[in-house]
């Protein structure tokens, strides 16, 4: 990724390093000496869990009970196993967070390969490659498989249900004991999910993130290429039969005042509403509610409106469906007229709110945000439990738009990311570097926090990728905590007309959207020196505890370091990276998280968030690790999948790593 500066015909690419790169090419990995300043003994006789969600549970609470690791021994924590499932090229990320199904992990691959291993050996016990068509998809990437067990037609086959999305858009179901297609399901295993969209471009429409089964249905979601045109395929959401595959409903997201698709004749050419926002990340549902949770990306275009004519009605909002019918229970809209890319990415996290008395037992949801807003809001309603303000937000100048004069921000949880960047805090690593970042930003529209798209080119604060990602939060319901990774990696976002843009391809200008449709194309790249540093001060990564009953912040501190980047003094640097990926909380008194761009898996006391215990990865570790215990007398496992990003410059790898306590226990013990 290349520098960006100013130039007549927008930003262009100078041949400088930029600083995610120069992170990946310089930093390497480092294992912190072991913290815990204390040597137990391993209780063998803890509770036994397993990992059956991606999220950890349909919740996504990414919590587990158990307790073998601990406080007190996470220092003994060395690697178990490793399985390499090669399947890796120079733009894959390996981001998946494998489910445990009986005794047997299974995850898949970036290019949907689904792979069965035994949980406490990682041996492969069997694979299955769906073999996508991977035109246009320029970084393959998948973040798990889900699982149901359902009564099946078949006899003893596909009682036990892995369900796949793919790059191309199928879903299949797989029997879980063999990796073998379920034939009872769609045609062969698999649905066609292109069904209904219409026409598509290559890689336009696909899945990343894992289908959610609920109600006896298979919830499908889809990615929906951004920036591309006004009318892109839909962001409809399904409700297949889990047995046979049939398509039992459809939420075609358009507003009130529209009728809504509900099935189609793709035989006669029918198709969903096209434009609507899409649920591209992890869903959630609320099984004895009959209830499925959506994190609601952009209608099309992401970065101008003006043409979407109402279609931004579920835009970057959470959306409650009920389960067996597909009907809209409530809605609640994160930001109005999202012109920033400020898409619902991570999943809602349900959990029993803890505060009282007036909110004490409340079934709540939390909703982290690119803007690094963390929404409470009752699960059953969609109101917010901590007051809302609606506050005035600056104005657009660009023709033909209408930018909200309002945005909604909460008051608790405070905002984990700033909302400006003013003059004395433009940072530098020298005063040379800092000089440059006051020239540049300088020459922005610079107003805080939702400064729309300009002409001139706008910063936005924080960038396009978060604040919070798809890595999403971890909520410990016992102890009514909620933990979350954030990064500050403000981008600069402008508006060119259409018809002084010329031809985009083949020419020096990165990061362009065409936005077909519209009068203008946009032009995107990070804030960056022309050194390939950012223009913000530290820390860039962190890591925040909050106390769901006060929503007060518990404790916050940088996510990542620069030991490697300066090794002779760099471990002094903790100034955070930028991160992708999720933490997980124990029982036992941790959060585990690797995300950043230094190759490691940490642990951190989740009462004081000190670092407790890392391990080097051979590569970062950009997915949410799981953990799991198998059986009475076993081990409890904590993995990761080690596959950088190629966006981010991370090198790619292909490694799942598992750590466990030293001492193993003997037979019966």
């Amino acid at each position: 990724m290349g520098r960006f500066s100013l130039g007549a015909r927008g930003l262009v690419r100078e041949p400088v390093a930029g600083f995610l790169l120069l992170l990946s090419c310089f930093m390497g990995a480092f294992a912190c000496g072991d913290r815990s300043g204390e040597e137990a003994s391993i209780d063998f006789s803890g509770p036994v869990a397993g990992w059956p969600q991606v999220g950890g549970n349909l919740a996504g609470q990414r919590y587990s009970p158990l307790t073998q690791i601990h406080r007190g021994n996470v220092g003994q924590l060395e690697e178990a196993w490793r399985f390499d499932s090669g399947d890796v090229t120079p733009t894959t990320s390996l981001q998946v967070t494998p489910i445990l199904v009986d005794e047997h992990l299974i995850l898949c691959t970036p290019r949907n390969q689904v792979i069965s291993v035994d949980a406490e050996t990682g041996v492969e016990r069997w694979r299955f490659d769906a073999k996508p068509d991977l035109a246009g998809i320029y970084n393959p990437v998948c973040r798990g498989v889900a699982h149901a067990r359902v009564e099946s037609t078949a006899g003893s086959l596909c009682r036990s249900r892995v369900y796949l999305g793919t790059l191309d858009a199928r879903l299949i179901a797989l029997d879980a004991e063999t990796g073998r297609p379920c034939e009872g399901f769609g045609v062969g295993g698999e649905v066609n999910l292109l069904d209904g969209i219409g026409e598509t471009r290559d890689g336009e429409y696909y899945m990343t993130s894992p289908p959610t089964i609920v109600a006896g249905r298979v919830v499908t979601g889809a990615w929906v290429t951004d920036g591309q045109r006004v009318d892109a395929p839909g962001g409809v959401v399904r409700g297949w039969d889990a047995v046979t595959g049939e398509l039992v409903w459809a939420w075609d997201p358009v507003p009130d005042d529209r009728e809504p698709v509900k099935a189609v004749d793709a035989a006669a050419g029918a198709e969903y509403t096209r434009g609507t926002a899409n649920a591209w990340s992890l869903l959630s549902a609320d099984e004895e509610r009959g209830l499925v949770f959506l994190p609601m990306g952009n209608a099309a275009p992401d970065h101008y409106g003006g043409e979407r004519h109402g279609l931004g009605a579920f835009a970057s909002s959470v959306v409650a469906l009920d389960a067996y019918t597909g009907e809209r229970r409530w809605d609640f809209q994160t930001v109005h007229h999202d012109v920033w890319d400020y898409d619902v990415a991570s999943q809602p996290v349900l959990y029993t709110h803890p505060g009282g008395p007036e909110r004490a037992g409340i079934p709540a949801l939390a909703q982290a945000t690119k803007m690094g807003h963390v929404f409470l809001l009752d699960r059953r309603t969609g109101r917010p439990l901590f007051p809302i303000e609606e506050r005035p937000v600056p104005q657009g100048t660009v023709s033909g738009e209408m930018i909200a004069p309002t945005q909604p921000f909460p008051t608790l949880p405070a905002p984990l990311h700033p909302h400006a960047l003013p003059d004395e805090e433009i940072w530098g690593l020298t005063p040379i570097d800092r000089a440059q970042c006051r020239k540049l930003v300088g020459a922005l529209r610079n107003e805080g926090i939702f400064t729309p798209p300009s002409y001139e080119g706008s910063i936005v604060f924080p960038g396009l990728g978060g604040g919070v990602n798809w890595g999403a939060l971890s909520v410990d319901d016992e102890r009514g905590r909620l933990v979350v990774n954030s990064m500050r990696n403000p981008f600069i976002v402008q508006i060119v007309p259409r018809e002084g843009a010329g031809d985009l391809s083949g020419t020096d200008l990165v990061g362009a959207q065409p936005q077909e449709g519209t009068p203008y194309v946009v032009i995107r790249a990070p804030l960056l020196s022309s050194w390939g540093m950012p223009c913000t001060p530290p820390p860039w990564g962190q890591l925040t505890s909050i106390d769901l009953a006060t929503g007060e912040v518990e404790w916050q501190r940088p996510l990542g370091n620069l030991r490697e980047l300066a090794p002779a003094f760099g471990e002094f640097f903790e100034w955070g990276t930028p991160n992708q990926g999720g933490p997980i909380q124990t029982a036992g008194g941790l959060v585990f998280i690797a995300a950043t761009m230094d190759r490691t898996l940490r642990a951190f006391d989740v009462e004081t968030g000190d670092e407790l215990w890392s391990r080097l990865l051979p590569a970062s570790g950009h997915a949410t690790p799981m953990t799991y215990r198998v059986r009475p007398g076993g081990r409890q496992f904590v993995v990761i999948a080690a596959g950088g990003h190629f966006p981010l410059g991370s090198p790619s790898d292909d490694a799942l790593i598992a750590f466990a306590l030293s001492e193993a226990p003997s037979e019966g013990r």
